[in-house]
């Protein structure tokens, strides 16, 4: 008897755990270097300034608070406001909840269901229906049932358990969408901080270029009224200074535009948010840049993307679960009974059980075509898992590239601009003295302003590039912050 309650319970064992039909899940690889091409940028040192200092050992991996990294104040308390309340993110970190939701919900397939469902009905046959025995006729009869129905499908072939995976994976996937999404809201705060900076320290120049301008018009109008100097040259200065006028609406135009986005990026109305004016005078920070296989772990949307990769090698468990047979226990207990007075007696007690196989023979070719779609899927998100892949390793080398280059450019350009205030300052002075034309110093001028604003578009350009360049790296996340469903 032992032997056969053993026997009993090891058969249903297996029965209710089953197996799983389906290809075992292995992680795509994907195309790696083993350095990136200008990983020497990931230190980069500015040697014309002797303040700077590249990474140091410790600073070898971002953190979360990534933006920490720029050591301003102001940035440092806008950001975690985008966490908290911005609009697009919450409508993500919504769209996870959804995601977390349906793996109860696939779950809740691999226990039984049971139901009640108690019914009264009354009948009287007509006496008068076709082919109807007259001597059956009567008043009429009622029917009371109280029944508790069962239903479980045991998961022989592991669809059920394969469609749990699939939801767990789909809801880290859209946890990872919502860390990119978050990532990419930060970093979009970042750089409209930074655009706005730039402008106010445009502005800055251009207000202090308008006050010299109309020095220099008031000078050359006082050597018209006394007969040194033409009327033209007194025209070219009025130029000059309008034209100065006009470049500071435009710089304040769009910074007030960088204000207006910034303000939505924290969840507030424009007209409630002000932000003072600082101009940007400020150096990338020293990025810590990890080997291309560690990127794999720490861009969200790569994390999605393979995730979603296990969630399609499910689907093609559920496909291939579909050829085999089902089987499913049904089962009913309770009462029935034609009398309300009666329903609850030993007599009126009723059950009724047992199992149900059930196997498709012919369909016309469907679970064919779900399994080659499920097939055709699968390679699918391999290849969106490949190409986001590299796509990421192209966005790091790019602002890499962009931060050498750039640090380059700042070098000549900070030369080029003092040589331009310099020449700028001789021909005003030989202008003074009567030796050159006002056409000369109106040259001189616009050559040094465009430099000097190129200085502040180089700089501006660096901070972008470092924001990018984090933004690149994932930064700070790692795919062990990926919830554990």
């Amino acid at each position: 008897m032992s032997r056969y309650l053993i026997a009993t319970s090891t058969l249903a064992a297996l029965l209710l755990s089953g197996c799983m039909v389906g290809p075992k899940y292995t992680k795509p690889n994907v195309p790696l270097a083993p350095n990136y091409k200008e990983s020497t940028a990931a230190t980069i040192n500015f040697k014309e300034d002797a303040d700077w200092q590249p990474a140091q050992p410790a600073d070898t991996v971002l953190r979360g608070d990534w933006w920490t990294i720029f050591n301003d104040p102001q940035l440092n308390e806008l950001e975690p406001k985008v966490a908290a309340e911005n609009q697009d993110l919450k409508a993500a970190e919504a769209r996870f909840r959804q995601a977390r939701a349906l793996i109860q919900y696939n779950r809740s397939n691999l226990s039984p269901t049971i139901g009640v469902a108690p019914s009264a009905t009354g009948v009287r046959d007509s006496a008068n229906q076709p082919y109807f025995n007259a001597a059956n006729a009567n008043n009429g009869e009622a029917n009371l049932q109280l029944p508790l129905d069962l239903n479980y499908e045991i998961d022989l072939w592991g669809r059920i358990r394969h469609g749990v995976n699939a939801a767990r994976e789909e809801a880290q996937a859209s946890a990872a969408d919502m860390q990119t999404a978050m990532l990419s809201l930060q970093a979009e705060l970042a750089i409209d901080y930074f655009e706005a900076r730039s402008a106010d320290a445009e502005e800055k120049l251009l207000q202090d270029t308008v006050k010299d301008y109309e020095d220099a018009y008031r000078i050359t109008n006082n050597r018209f009224e006394g007969g040194v100097a033409p009327q033209s040259d007194v025209d070219q200065a009025r130029t000059q200074l309008e034209a100065a006028r006009v470049e500071v609406s435009d710089v304040t135009l769009q910074r007030a535009q960088y204000e207006h986005a910034i303000a939505v990026l924290i969840g507030q109305p424009p007209a409630t948010f002000s932000l003072a004016a600082t101009p940007l005078h400020a150096r990338p920070p020293a990025i810590p840049v990890s080997l291309p296989s560690e990127l794999l772990e720490r861009r969200p949307d790569i994390a999605a993307a393979e995730r979603r990769v296990a969630e399609a090698n499910d689907r093609i468990g559920i496909a291939r679960a579909a050829y085999f047979p089902t089987l499913s226990l049904n089962g009913a207990v309770g009462y029935e009974s034609t009398a309300l007075s009666n329903l609850l007696s030993r007599s009126s007690f009723l059950w009724a059980v047992g199992p149900t196989l059930s196997e498709t023979f012919f369909d016309a070719g469907r679970r064919r075509s779900a399994s080659e779609q499920a097939l055709a899927s699968y390679d699918e998100t391999v290849a969106n898992y490949r190409q986001t892949s590299l796509t990421a390793f192209q966005q790091v080398e790019d602002n890499l590239t962009a931060l050498r280059v750039l640090n380059q450019e700042a070098a000549h350009q900070h030369q080029a601009t003092q040589s331009a205030q310099s020449a700028q300052q001789i021909f005003n002075n030989r202008y003074v003295g009567g030796i050159d034309t006002y056409l000369q110093v109106v040259t001189a001028q616009t050559t040094a302003l465009i430099n000097e604003r190129n200085d502040i578009d180089i700089m501006r350009r660096q901070m972008d590039a470092s924001v990018l360049l984090i933004k690149a790296l994932g930064g700070g996340w790692n795919t062990t912050n990926l919830p554990k469903l």
